[in-house]
């Protein structure tokens, strides 16, 4: 393998693709070099954001400045060579990039304020390099006689249409990247609800409290249009109650039973047992055991009293997150907090 080290630019000169040398402070070594820093900035970007199309839109756009960069690299006779250049599909996709990014993020309406999160901030940075190389391509062309000029007009307007482009990256990393925290925030909110809902029972278990519960679930469950079944066992998983409403699936019976027997014989809800029952999780294949009375989906709540788990309720005949609901309207019920 050939040394990184040449020893060859040693005077201050590099040579160019075509064979020519030209000085380091050449204005077309700045140009490809300050690319070749633009790249490498919107590799920061790509490792620290976290959203598909912004990875994928980012590296698309790496691979295509390896082309525009053999060209700045390129005399005459190196480009002649060259048979990748860079076109008018590579400025039509930049602007794909810009319209479906402000798709989301909606027309521009005031400064943005880098910062906002690791990889919107690196395509910030880079997007101001990106703008550099323009002003060092210009700056070429301008100093060449009238008429003449180093680089082809469809590179000027690829880098120009760049910053363009990573600027709307930038605004939808920030974007789309906020609403996700924001809806990380409000599942864990939820999910706290719902253990708090779970612990925080106040009402002895005893059969006429269930009924109680069986009837408040009903009345939510009327509301929302969806026939369930109410199943409450105790602490040992023996069935305590069955209630079911018309037109509710037969299979909703054993459902609804073996959600409780679920909460109750592991005590903990259903819901965040499938979290911890997936592949790779300390409970993974727990499904399987118990003669297949286990269940791995949202609907089952553990019922608490003094602290201690003393049964469970199970709700089944809609959706998962409609069986929860549910539930949770039953294990929130209160002695008197339904109409009788």
């Amino acid at each position: 393998m050939a040394n990184l080290y040449t020893k060859t630019g040693d005077k201050g000169t590099t040579s160019l693709v075509g064979g020519s040398r030209v000085s380091k402070a050449d204005g077309r070594v700045e140009c490809y070099g300050t690319i070749d820093e633009a790249g490498s900035m919107l590799g920061l970007a790509y490792s620290q954001s976290k959203l598909d199309y912004v990875r994928e839109t980012v590296h698309a756009i790496q691979g295509r400045l390896f082309a525009l960069g053999a060209e700045l690299a390129s005399d005459e006779k190196g480009f002649e060579k060259l048979r990748d250049l860079i076109g008018e599909a590579d400025i039509k996709f930049l602007e794909n990039v810009v319209d479906r990014s402000t798709e989301v993020t909606g027309v521009q309406r005031s400064f943005v304020i880098p910062g906002v999160n690791p990889a919107s901030a690196a395509l910030h940075v880079a997007r101001t390099i990106v703008r550099r190389a323009e002003r060092a391509m210009t700056r070429c062309n301008e100093e060449l006689q009238p008429g003449k000029r180093f680089f082809r007009e469809e590179i000027i307007r690829y880098v120009n249409r760049l910053s363009d482009a990573v600027y709307a990256l930038a605004r939808y990393e920030e974007t789309v990247a906020a609403e996700c925290e924001l809806r990380a925030k409000v599942e864990k909110m939820v999910k706290e609800e719902l253990r708090t809902a779970a612990n925080n029972t106040d009402a002895p278990f005893t059969l006429e409290n269930m009924k109680r519960m069986a009837a408040a679930a009903e009345k939510k469950a009327k509301e929302m249009g969806v026939p369930i079944v109410f199943a409450a066992v105790d602490m040992g998983g023996n069935p305590v109650l069955l209630h079911r409403m018309e037109d509710s699936l037969l299979a909703s019976i054993d459902i609804a039973l073996n959600k409780a027997y679920t909460a109750a014989s592991l005590k903990m809800a259903t819901h965040e047992l499938g979290e911890v029952s997936q592949p790779g999780k300390f409970l993974y294949g727990v499904q399987n055991t118990n003669q297949n009375r286990i269940v791995i989906f949202g609907g089952g709540f553990p019922y608490k009293y003094d602290g201690h788990v003393v049964g469970a309720i199970g709700v089944s005949g809609g959706t998962v997150d409609e069986d929860m609901e549910i539930a949770l309207s039953a294990m929130n019920y209160r002695i008197g907090g339904i109409d009788q």
